[in-house]
């Protein structure tokens, strides 16, 4: 089934399914250089948390008006960029963080800035 970007989910030979093609090509790439001892600590769909939910309290009370301790509901979500890779480059010891990219949409460009911003990291597209 694609979806509207028009790509198609890919399954890889060790059973991952990636979000396309493209991205399933790079893991066989990044798998490979991990294995020539290029890069380490591969890893996949790595979440890096840019915004927190928050919250707000209210006053609770029980029956006959007793005053029962605050409850707390969410008002906003938090905002997570998932990464399609991150990984250490040897040669330098960098930690990068890499994303396959088709097309740029608002949200990844907001997501992208807050990266930087947030943990000092520049995204890496491919």
């Amino acid at each position: 089934m694609m979806n509207k970007y028009k790509n198609k989910k890919t399954a890889t030979s060790d059973g991952i399914v990636h979000d396309s093609k493209k991205e399933a090509l790079r893991w066989f790439t990044l798998k490979h250089l991990e294995k020539e001892g290029e890069i380490s600590n591969l890893r996949r769909q790595v979440p890096f948390e840019l915004i927190p939910t928050q919250y707000e309290t209210f006053k609770r009370f029980g029956k006959g008006g007793k005053r029962l301790a605050d409850g707390k509901r969410c008002i906003e979500r938090s905002v997570v960029y998932i990464a399609d890779f991150t990984y250490t480059d040897n040669k330098d010891g960098e930690y990068i963080v890499e994303d396959c990219k088709g097309k740029r949409t608002k949200d990844y460009i907001i997501k992208r800035k807050l990266m930087l911003q947030k943990y000092g990291v520049r995204i890496k597209e491919t």
